[in-house]
């Protein structure tokens, strides 16, 4: 075929120039990530032979080769793993095939690369990073089950574009070129070489090797050294799973886990065992310092790798682990699965759901164990996954209370600082309280200050702040230790105050069934209220509604949310209402207790978040009452007597 250009995808042309201008000063991070596509390449091959006889185990085994060519000023990094196509080669250098791509691209703007490595490898996209030491990258890949020597060639000089050509190469896999810069060109020394390999690869599963000049005794002059090229492995190349836990270096644990995860943050717990007995195998996983960017995304992958006797089957596997704790890394090692075990076994096979629930398990007493030692990296945790893991209460019914109890919270007794938790919380509750109440919305601020709160805040009740939009779904209707959670923004809240509202609605019933009649298209119901203590008003659903940003959220993805009528309540302690009552009393037909009716309720929409039902009209009545407050004012303020 005939030597093709192509242009990069917008969204690569701008992650190229963000890694070409970093100031990361870590810039072997690329050479790192190659390795690591090596060994996924191999990875891949390797299993596959198992089922393709089409892919045969090399005769020097499974190998990635570094090669240093200081008179060219290039590095090869060359593995004999499955390989690419033409095809394949343009469109998995050409674009950024995940989901989120924009979003990570804005954050990564936002960031400076020096402080925040992490963020390179997040979306798989760390070969790209080569560009930080290299101005010029050639790939050159065989596909493993190619009938012939045909291979594709693959370049670019990062410029916005890249060249695709025919290639002859006498074996299958990939080799990858770094066309060095001149002040990067210390790495194609020994020592670099092996300093990058054992700070970042020491754990890839197959050999790395290079040729390295030694000098030996000659063989045919007797007392004469001479040099030659002789392979040397510079990787431990042993699975850190199946080392012994007391043999194993905290900093070890972190640089397996930066290679399986493409992080460049230390992990904040590793969780190393041994489970036997009903089945046998070793999981390494670990607790992330941060989130990934697409973790709330459709097409994140989730699950540990899955090896069989040391051969990886799966790179994630999701049989192994709840959505609830996707944000588990690392990997499973099983000695009971069959080698060609498919996803189809997996999802019924009855050794699976025991490993599931085993390493469920362990993840969850990782984090007990870390909430009771280690407060500062627990809080870390809270910050990051949080969302995630409160998914566990919704979905993991048997162990909702395991799960609720590693939440952390923001409530009127901690104000924005997310440290309360529920056993906090019910340690503290009053004598007579029964129930644990909440409240959600996007700004604890702004929900400290809500009118909700009043009656509670009067009686010292703890509300928790909730400012997920599952929360509700999550939290409504659900039960810690016996206490019920409830809305403060849904239902009766009646406290202790059942007989002052039968005594004002004796009083007020008339005026009610007034307001009632007026505003029957908007409201469901007027009521007394019992959460009000200085407000006038405020809108409450009933016990069974949606949450208020629920239905936002539904109706933003497009789903049919039925119409939901709100409930007034009214403060009869409220001056207003008292001048509403002996306006009725004497005069029921004035258009102004209409006017002051509909006030009402805009006022009660604006505080719920909502927008007046009529702008228009609530501006011109706000006007008019503003008016005529002033006038009222005027004469005593300027003494006149008139």
């Amino acid at each position: 075929m005939p030597t093709e250009k192509y242009s990069f995808k917008t969204e690569v042309n701008q992650l190229l120039d963000l890694m070409i201008h970093s100031l990361y000063s870590h810039k072997e991070v690329g050479i790192r990530e190659i390795i690591s596509n090596a060994s996924d390449a191999i990875d891949k091959a390797r299993y596959e032979s198992l089922t393709n006889p089409e892919i045969v185990v090399p005769k020097e085994g499974w190998k990635i080769r570094i090669h240093a060519d200081k008179d060219a000023g290039t590095l090869m990094i060359s593995d004999n793993g499955i390989g690419m196509t033409r095809e394949e080669a343009i469109e998995a250098l050409g674009t950024i095939a995940h989901s989120g791509t924009k979003e990570f691209l804005a954050f990564l703007k936002e960031k400076n690369m020096e402080n925040s490595p992490d963020l390179i490898g997040q979306f798989g996209v760390g070969f790209y990073s080569a560009f930080m030491i290299a101005n010029k990258v050639t790939v050159l890949s065989r596909k493993a089950n190619s009938k012939d020597d045909t291979a594709v060639k693959w370049e670019s000089t990062a410029d916005g574009s890249f060249v695709v050509d025919h290639f002859v190469k006498d074996s299958s896999g990939t080799d990858i070129i770094l066309h060095l810069h001149d002040d990067e060109k210390k790495y194609l020394d020994d020592w670099q070489i092996r300093n990058v390999i054992s700070k970042y690869s020491d754990y890839i599963e197959y050999p790395i090797v290079m040729d390295v000049e030694r000098e030996e005794d000659s063989a045919l002059e007797k007392g004469k050294k001479v040099k030659i090229l002789k392979e040397e492995q510079i990787n431990s190349g042993k699975a850190i799973w199946l080392r012994d836990r007391s043999d194993i270096k905290e900093n070890e644990y972190n640089e397996f886990y930066k290679h399986i995860s493409h992080d460049f943050s230390d992990p904040l717990k590793a969780i190393h065992y041994h489970a036997e007995g009903t089945t046998d195998f070793i999981s390494l996983l670990f607790i992330p310092a941060h989130a990934p960017l697409d973790i709330f995304y459709k097409e994140f992958r989730l699950g540990p790798a899955l090896y069989v006797k040391k051969v990886q089957i799966m790179d994630h596997c999701e049989e192994l682990i709840p959505p609830y704790l996707r944000f588990i890394r690392g990997v499973v090692d099983s000695s009971d699965l069959p080698l060609n075990v498919s996803r189809e076994i997996l999802q019924n096979n009855r050794q699976v759901t025991i490993m599931k629930n085993n390493i469920t398990r362990k993840v969850l007493d990782a984090l007990a164990e870390m909430k009771m030692n280690d407060s500062e990296n627990f809080l870390a945790f809270s910050r990051e996954f949080g969302r995630v893991l409160k998914e566990g209460i919704h979905y993991d019914h048997a162990r909702k209370e395991v799960i609720a109890d590693l939440l952390l919270f923001s409530s009127t007794t901690s104000g924005e600082a997310v440290t309360r938790t529920l056993d906090d919380y019910i340690a503290g509750m009053k004598d007579g309280q029964s129930d644990i109440y909440y409240m959600t919305g996007t700004s604890i601020r702004e929900m400290a200050d809500s009118p909700y709160l009043e009656a509670l805040r009067e009686k010292e009740y703890e509300v928790l702040f909730l400012t997920d939009d599952i929360d509700d779904l999550i939290f409504g209707g659900f039960e810690y230790k016996g206490k019920k959670f409830k809305s403060i923004l849904k239902g009766d809240i009646t406290l202790d105050r059942t007989g002052e509202k039968r005594k004002s609605a004796e009083q007020f019933d008339k005026l009610i069934d007034f307001m009632k009649a007026i505003l029957s298209d908007d409201v469901k119901e007027v009521r007394l209220s019992g959460r009000l203590k200085d407000s006038p008003c405020c809108l409450v659903g009933d016990e069974g509604d949606l949450d208020p940003r629920m239905e936002k959220m539904l109706k933003s993805m497009g789903q049919e949310v039925p119409v939901q009528k709100k409930i007034l309540e009214i403060n009869p302690e409220h001056p207003i209402f008292t001048s509403m009552k002996e306006l009725f009393e004497g005069d029921k037909s004035i258009p102004l207790l209409e006017e002051y009716s509909r006030l009402l309720l805009d006022q009660a929409l604006l505080l719920a978040g909502s927008r007046p039902k009529d702008p228009a009209r609530f501006s011109r009545y706000l006007s008019q009452l503003m008016v005529q407050g002033a006038r009222r004012k005027l004469p005593a303020e300027h003494g006149d007597t008139t």
